[in-house]
């Protein structure tokens, strides 16, 4: 198998992201290691074998079939393949899941409680003391983890989209954040000022511990040792800041506060259009699952407040 051409291609002409390349590396070699061939029966084969023996979901099976979908019209336009095997084997029906989000006044909560660790008399207790002192760096940590919250849930961002961030990508005369999305497409988001006054008392502190010589192109968020984000850093901090809260059920992780911002500007009104932008989503049909939620939370409130949503009609059912 030409694995190795396919994954060039996509990451030189395609532009995809390290994650989504070595995710379609894994699922590729996978594939190789089964031993089946790239034809109908060797792809049910395969299909089979996910299902049935690793016990994988529709929707993962559904992922290693686009996977396979892909490379096989690489081949196909290299002259490798006569024609798409993966088209004549029908996939696993998945069952549509809305996004989850959290409750409004969860995150309300979270942040009256993390006010302290982002505010400006902890900046100036931290600037009182050195640079290196555990404490400083301690609470350097915990004001970036907080921002880390706020960025996710004020921006809408990605997590890839939150590491990559310079310097350089805050506006300070516009107040926007400039980011970086899915296929190199840069947009341009608003910063509220209570986010926008976060970052600047955080980039303060990084100044103080790292030192005032960072340039456009300097890591906007640090880790206490002044590397870069990395994926598992931003999930343990998503993790860790969000498990105090009985407000937060289910999965923490930053796509789900992507998911909550999402869902509350649509429930204020905002047009499908705006959120489409600030997402970064390239179809407004991304972007409409969202609406299902607040469907969904509407036909809860119809059952529990509408006059006639009882069996009997409530006041307005027939009378006895």
């Amino acid at each position: 198998m030409l694995i190795k051409e396919y994954i060039d291609y996509l990451r030189g002409v395609r532009r995809y992201s390290q994650r989504t390349l070595e995710l379609y590396e894994e699922v590729l070699k996978e594939f190789e290691g089964s031993g089946e061939a790239l034809t109908a029966t060797g792809i049910r084969n395969y299909e089979v074998h996910l299902l049935d023996t690793k016990k994988e979901s529709a929707r993962t099976v559904g992922l290693h079939m686009s996977v396979l979908s892909g490379y096989c019209k690489f081949l196909i336009k290299r002259g490798d393949l006569a024609s798409n095997p993966v088209r004549l084997v029908k996939r696993p029906k998945e069952e549509k899941r809305l996004p989850t989000f959290y409750r409004e006044d969860a995150m309300k909560e979270y942040f009256e409680a993390t006010e302290h660790n982002a505010d400006k008399e902890a900046l100036e207790f931290l600037l009182s003391l050195p640079a290196s002192d555990p404490t400083a760096v301690l609470m350097y940590e915990r004001r970036l983890r907080r921002l880390i919250i706020s960025l996710l849930f004020g921006t809408g961002i990605r997590r890839s989209e939150l590491i990559s961030l310079n310097i350089g990508s805050l506006n300070r005369g516009r107040q926007t954040l400039s980011v970086l999305g899915k296929g190199d497409k840069m947009r341009e988001i608003p910063v509220v000022r209570s986010l926008y006054d976060e970052i600047l008392l955080y980039l303060s502190a990084a100044d103080y511990v790292f030192g005032a010589d960072g340039g456009a192109d300097t890591p906007l968020l640090r880790t206490p040792k002044g590397a870069r984000l990395y994926p598992v850093y931003v999930d343990r901090a998503v993790k860790e800041e969000l498990a105090d809260s009985d407000g937060f059920t289910g999965k923490k992780s930053p796509h789900v506060l992507r998911h909550t911002i999402a869902s509350e500007l649509l429930d204020e009104g905002t047009d499908l259009n705006s959120i489409k932008e600030m997402l970064g989503h390239s179809s407004l049909a991304a972007t409409q699952v969202y609406t299902h939620n607040t469907i969904e939370r509407l036909k809860k409130v119809y059952q529990n407040a509408h006059p006639r949503a009882n069996k009997n009609g409530g006041k307005y059912g027939d009378q006895d």
